[in-house]
């Protein structure tokens, strides 16, 4: 599998749609998508990977293939955008979550879907980004400098 495409993500009734290279067929990419529920493991789907068993030949048809499967088999929908505070840094997806004034993140590696945050609370969400920023910069120590963006869609 090759690195999650983040980036390409789509947050749509209480899951996040995130879509992957699964391989290649005749130099053309094939697609497949993992989602995360926002109730977590309470949902028979989060973190499941391509639960509808359809590829798509790009993108944008990978979904519309999750949505429409969601729509068929969700076993909860959610109209909001729980996911809306999202971020990207060095393919990495940094997720901020806010509740009774506090601040917490979840944090997950380009190549697999595996939650690798501290259990920690911050008072703002700009402190909160400016502690996972910290974090990875050590870790990518000596590479180009790449700033924590918002989500692109």
């Amino acid at each position: 599998m090759s690195r999650l495409l983040y980036e390409n993500s789509v947050s749509y009734k209480g899951y996040l749609i995130i879509p992957f290279v699964f391989g290649k067929a005749d130099n053309y990419e094939i697609y497949s998508y993992k989602l995360l529920a926002e109730i977590g493991d309470k949902s028979q789907f989060h973190k499941a990977e391509n639960p509808a068993g359809i590829y798509g030949s790009s993108i944008s048809n990978i979904i519309e293939t999750a949505k429409e499967h969601i729509n068929k088999n969700a076993d909860f929908i959610n109209c909001g955008d729980s996911f809306q505070s999202r971020y990207l840094y060095r393919y990495n997806l940094i997720i901020i979550s806010q509740q009774e004034g506090k601040y917490f993140y979840d944090h997950y590696p380009p190549e697999l879907l595996n939650n690798i945050a501290a259990p920690k609370l911050f008072k703002s969400e700009f402190e909160c980004i400016n502690w996972i920023k910290q974090g990875l910069e050590g870790q990518y120590k000596g590479v180009d400098r790449q700033y924590i963006r918002p989500r692109v869609n």
